[in-house]
């Protein structure tokens, strides 16, 4: 047991050095962190841990998203896909109704049509249920299943675009959760007028592309038209029809730049399918307007002048640099499924994010000088190994969370602070093992010897235990208890390293060197 190979106690001092590199630019002023990351070479180690909300002040947003118009935009376009579908049969119906949850309509002919327009209902939704009364009345409804599906797709989706804008930003470790049936936590560390973030999580970013309805006069809105506001000339209006041959969706990249008049324009790139339809509509409508809506206001309807294809184009509309370059990022991260509305915003101060550092801080070091002074009182020469390790140990802790970029919050530090007492646990349970083999009338080599191989199954079957309590916490946790489960994580996997690989190399280190006969333990 106490044989280790020249390799392990190379690898080991790798691991020692590496830690030490990684933790030191925590250690480091912002101004001397500043000069290093500008000087030093790009493999040596610059990052920092991150700091979360609770420490380094930011703001706390909470949004709320429009579920009840996304359930009406569904219902509207089930009851224009079942106007559709009916026209197309040639079925006569009247008071085709939009409700809450389905439409509804009656027909014409009940015994004549009953069978095909139950299918045409049927095939619409078909997680929807259907009834035909008596006197022809076609009812499809969604049940409460369907549309709590829809709720939770459109949160889950809502959080993911609003982690791609919010990275796009370049904010560090933003925290972003569901809170309730609705609503969307947001916290953003480090920043403390969110006025950007905010402007650009108030638009939907649904974009399309429609052709103008040339048959519309006097203002009149067909079935298949709409009318649109045009942004740029604020009373005015152009109707437009209503089916969008090219969406967002076909988007796959958007950026911005600068056409041959030096204005700031968004160029964009389609996918297969986008570039394929963008080129059939644009030469089939050579000379007609094309209108490009984003969120129900036109920004430009310029006149096809030849057919574009390759599925890439320009999108103009009087932007400044800022302007073209926020509707770009929105075009790359998506469109909300549903509007947001801010409902709660709160800042935390700097002042309260240092307090909180600094008592982590006092609370850590006033851990370790008493863990480190009674470990030496109590083993000597083998609790100063000991306490070398626990120090290595924290030195770990920090260059793994550097390496992971992970967020350390207040309950973060706590876990640390709970990893200080576990870590020298291991190197009590060898300690104590070695003076029951004493004891017993073994050699020091022997009792030693003895001491780690017993002593190894424990502190494994000890950490594995707190080890599984951590990915629990971190498996069914939120935001501060995954914090606290990553650092006490990382803390466990360290201290297993500390006291089976370090404190063993400097005891057979100092075995070697001094061949004791006695040993005062």
């Amino acid at each position: 047991m106490l044989q280790m190979e020249k390799w392990k106690m190379v690898l080991v001092m790798l691991v020692c050095v590496l830690g030490i590199a990684y933790a030191t630019p925590n250690m480091l002023s912002k101004n001397h962190l500043q000069w290093l990351q500008a000087h030093a070479p790009s493999w040596f180690p610059t990052e920092t841990v991150n700091l979360g909300l609770d420490l380094q002040g930011g703001s706390h947003l909470l949004l709320q998203a429009d579920i009840k118009s996304v359930i009406a935009e569904r219902m509207d376009g089930l009851k224009d896909g079942a106007r559709s579908e009916l026209r197309k049969k040639g079925i006569g119906y009247i008071g085709l109704t939009a409700m809450r949850d389905g439409i509804t309509f009656r027909l014409r002919n009940p015994a004549k049509d009953h069978d095909a327009a139950y299918a045409i209902a049927r095939d619409l939704e078909r997680s929807a249920t259907v009834n035909i009364a008596d006197d022809g009345t076609v009812t499809l409804k969604l049940g409460e299943k369907a549309l709590k599906d829809i709720e939770t797709h459109v949160i889950d989706q809502s959080i993911e675009i609003v982690r791609r804008r919010v990275d796009e930003t370049g904010t560090k470790e933003p925290l972003i959760q569901r809170s309730g049936d609705d609503r969307i936590v947001l916290e953003l560390p480090g920043i403390d007028n969110p006025e950007h973030v905010k402007e650009l999580l108030k638009q939907t970013a649904k974009m399309s592309f429609h052709l103008l309805d040339e048959n519309a006069t006097s203002g009149q809105v067909g079935p298949d038209s709409m009318k649109v506001k045009l942004r740029d000339e604020p009373g005015r209006t152009i109707i437009v029809r209503k089916k969008a041959p090219i969406s967002g969706e076909m988007l796959t990249d958007a950026e911005p730049s600068f056409d041959m008049n030096g204005q700031p324009v968004v160029s964009f790139k389609l996918d297969s399918l986008g570039a394929k339809r963008f080129c059939d509509i644009t030469r089939a409508n050579v000379g007609k307007p094309f209108a490009i809506v984003l969120d129900n206001e036109v920004i430009t309807y310029p006149r096809i002048n030849t057919p574009i294809c390759g599925g890439n184009g320009q999108i103009s509309g009087g932007f400044d640099v800022k302007g073209a370059t926020d509707l770009a990022l929105l075009l790359r991260a998506g469109a909300l499924p549903a509007t947001l509305s801010f409902v709660e915003e709160r800042t935390v101060g700097p002042t309260l994010g240092s307090d909180s550092v600094a008592a982590g801080k006092t609370a850590a070091m006033y851990a370790f000088a008493f863990v480190f002074i009674l470990i030496w009182a109590s083993y000597g020469l083998f609790g100063l190994f000991a306490n070398i390790a626990l120090a290595l140990n924290m030195v770990f802790i920090f260059a793994l969370l550097s390496m992971l970029q992970a967020t350390l919050t207040l309950p973060g530090i706590a876990g640390i602070i709970l990893t200080i007492g576990i870590a020298v646990d291991a190197n009590v349970l060898v300690y104590e093992r070695i003076r029951e083999e004493l004891r017993e009338g073994r050699s020091v080599i022997s009792a030693i010897d003895k001491g780690y191989l017993h002593a190894k199954a424990t502190i494994i079957d000890a950490n594995l235990t707190t080890l599984i309590v951590a990915i629990i916490l971190f498996s069914f946790g939120t935001g501060p208890v995954k914090g606290f489960a990553v650092s006490m994580t990382i803390g466990i996997i360290t201290s297993i390293f500390c006291a089976l690989m370090v404190t063993r190399m400097m005891v057979l280190t100092w075995l070697r060197k001094t061949r004791p006969s006695t040993l005062d333990l």
